[in-house]
């Protein structure tokens, strides 16, 4: 990859600082090769590299990728312990690089759920990174954004009832402190793979004005020019937050 590859004509003024990706299509990848669904789920961990590295070089600030939801517990139990092996194996591959690239690993979502394994790797790889300053990568795992929020509201009433937080002070910026993603910005970019065309309950308070970008692709094929796609077409959007178009541009007219 090249200065004149994906990351030509990316403007760095409007770079997003956050970008969210829910990675979705690996049973589907595996299934059009006539492979087994972990040989999709590794397949994608690839992806994963590929995306890390290229958000890395570009400069964004935070990228979280939907990793593990919730509601994947439901799936076949062979599954889910090949997917938290995966976890593991990547977690110990990566920590190097993320060391090496000040890379801050992140991990969101009820991590008391997972495997003892999993979860000591995640807590090793969060514990071993985070004095770094570069990027924050974080990853969703046994992450449900409605669970997050019912989290928020039971630790803020806790707080109340204790005297250390008063009722009248909560207010959006409050609320936000006691999510997950406390200390990250909001996600500038949501990109989800594969076609399909929800939230799939993912960071649903962070992404009120998030921009979204859906593409066919299933994650697995996912690759450098795809993110670049994406980011090229968030700069093109008119981000008014409310206001105007003649706010915005200060009476200029369209974001070019």
């Amino acid at each position: 990859m090249t200065e004149d590859g994906p990351t030509a004509g990316l403007d760095p003024a409007r770079l997003p600082r956050h970008i969210a990706i829910i990675m979705d299509g690996n049973g589907r990848w595996a299934r059009k090769r006539f492979l087994p669904r972990i040989a999709g789920h590794r397949a994608g961990v690839k992806a994963v590299d590929r995306v890390v590295t290229y958000c890395r070089k570009i400069g964004v600030e935070a990228l979280t990728l939907y990793s593990f939801s919730s509601e994947n517990w439901k799936r076949p139990a062979d599954e889910v312990g090949a997917l938290m092996n995966i976890l593991k194996e990547y977690l110990e591959r990566e920590l190097e690089r993320m060391l090496r690239e000040d890379i801050r690993f992140n991990a969101i979502g009820t991590l008391d759920t997972l495997p003892a394994f999993a979860r000591e790797a995640v807590l090793g790889a969060m514990e071993r990174t985070r004095d770094n300053k570069g990027m924050v990568f974080t990853l969703a795992l046994s992450y449900g954004s409605r669970d997050e929020m019912v989290r928020a509201a039971r630790n803020m009433a806790r707080a109340v009832k204790e005297g250390r937080l008063e009722p009248e002070s909560i207010n959006e910026d409050t609320f936000s402190t006691y999510l997950d993603t406390a200390g990250l910005p909001d996600p500038d970019l949501l990109i989800r793979t594969s076609g399909e065309l929800r939230l799939s309950n993912f960071l649903l308070w962070q992404t009120a004005y998030t921009e979204l970008f859906f593409t066919d692709k299933l994650w697995p094929d996912i690759g450098d020019d795809d993110v670049a796609e994406a980011i090229a077409a968030f700069g093109k959007r008119e981000r008014r937050f409310g206001k105007t178009t003649e706010q915005v541009t200060g009476g200029k007219g369209q974001v070019p």
